[in-house]
């Protein structure tokens, strides 16, 4: 059986930026067998896609990947390692990687258990495309006075 994760006290309170990271180090070196090195790669995986990605920690020590809101989660349970993408379900998936909570009308997800690849390219289109609809909702949330260019006058 695999020991408990060293983690801080859990806090309902988020955490971003190095303190974050910081802790996503921990709970990845607590992560003694394959979840581990998953949850690792994926990591390397966002950043790569995404330099500018804000890692976070929130509901009690879960993995958060920001950019223009959320983009994916990585949760840890005992057989898998699950990578919930916020708003999934408005993404394109011609790889067939969303495998899990498929019923919803938002989010999607990766179930990916011990043994099972992924396919890192396709996984980077996945988390460009939720950053890419994230922008985008972002732009339409914009007060419509910001939104429009000033006519000449």
């Amino acid at each position: 059986m695999t020991a408990l994760l060293p983690m801080p006290a859990p806090s309902a309170e988020p955490v971003s930026g190095p303190e974050a990271s910081a802790l996503i180090d921990a709970r990845i070196a607590g992560l003694d067998d394959w979840r581990g090195a998953m949850l690792a790669r994926v990591r390397a995986l966002i950043r790569e896609a995404l330099p500018a990605v804000v890692e976070e920690l929130k509901w009690r020590g879960t993995p958060v990947w920001s950019q223009d809101g959320i983009l994916c989660t990585g949760e840890t349970y005992k057989a898998v390692v699950k990578l919930t993408f916020a708003h999934g379900a408005a993404l394109a998936d011609p790889a067939g990687l969303f495998n899990a909570s498929l019923e919803g009308a938002t989010r999607r997800a990766i179930d990916l258990h011990v043994g099972e690849a992924l396919d890192g390219a396709a996984f980077q289109a996945l988390v460009q495309a939720a950053a890419q609809r994230n922008a985008q909702a972002r732009a339409a949330r914009k007060p419509a006075s910001q939104a429009k260019a000033k006519s000449p006058g």
